[in-house]
């Protein structure tokens, strides 16, 4: 997953019993599909290269069991470690915040959620009959990704559709080296926690 076309769109099947959804890039062109394990102890996701789900190109797996504040690891698909994405325990009750580190285990990107209300309406209005189906018409959150040093990278935001099941990603600066492998499997992983958290 580098040099992709942006915007990409994340689409969650609703057709499925897994948690699942399919990456493409602005040319409509498939470049993932994610798919979670089902009935598993530790959180296992693979990335496939199509929707075919024939090859596994990375596999993300978390490092324990149901921890609030678990990081979950990222191979290739020859098995080499090459980085994580940590959940921020206690600093994202209220706004959602990640880090992503590389091979070196050295922190590389942070992910913010942007407005932490934005959240709140959405899960509220997500919990009354007949309106939960069309609420992901009315709240957007969005993700901020910046550096360490407080550059701006990238930006994921839920987009209008039917279940909140659909997501997009745009660059705000150019890649440095390595970053956007471990940019993109770190959102994957994020929106997979978030959107089931509401």
């Amino acid at each position: 997953m580098k040099n992709l076309q942006y915007p990409l769109h994340f689409t969650f099947r609703i057709s499925t019993f897994s948690n699942d959804f399919i990456a493409r890039d602005a040319n409509g062109i498939i470049v993932a599909y994610v798919k979670q394990k089902m009935f598993k102890f530790i959180e296992d996701i693979n990335v496939y290269n199509d929707d075919i789900a024939k090859n596994v190109a990375y596999n993300i797996k978390a490092d324990r069991w149901l921890d609030f504040s678990a990081a979950y690891n990222f191979t290739n698909h020859l098995g080499m470690y090459i980085g994580k994405v940590a959940r921020k325990g206690w600093a994202s009750l209220w706004k959602a915040r990640y880090e992503i580190y590389d091979e070196k285990n050295q922190p590389d990107l942070h992910i913010q959620e942007e407005n932490g209300w934005i959240k709140v309406l959405d899960a509220l209005l997500c919990e009354i009959p007949l309106l939960g189906i069309i609420s992901g018409y009315f709240f957007h959150p969005s993700y901020l990704v910046t550096r360490p040093d407080g550059t701006a990278v990238a930006r994921l935001q839920k987009e209008a559709s039917f279940w909140g099941r659909k997501f997009s990603v745009n660059t705000l600066n150019k890649f440095e080296d390595g970053e956007e492998e471990r940019l993109i499997l770190g959102l994957m992983m994020m929106i997979l926690l978030e959107r089931r958290r509401g």
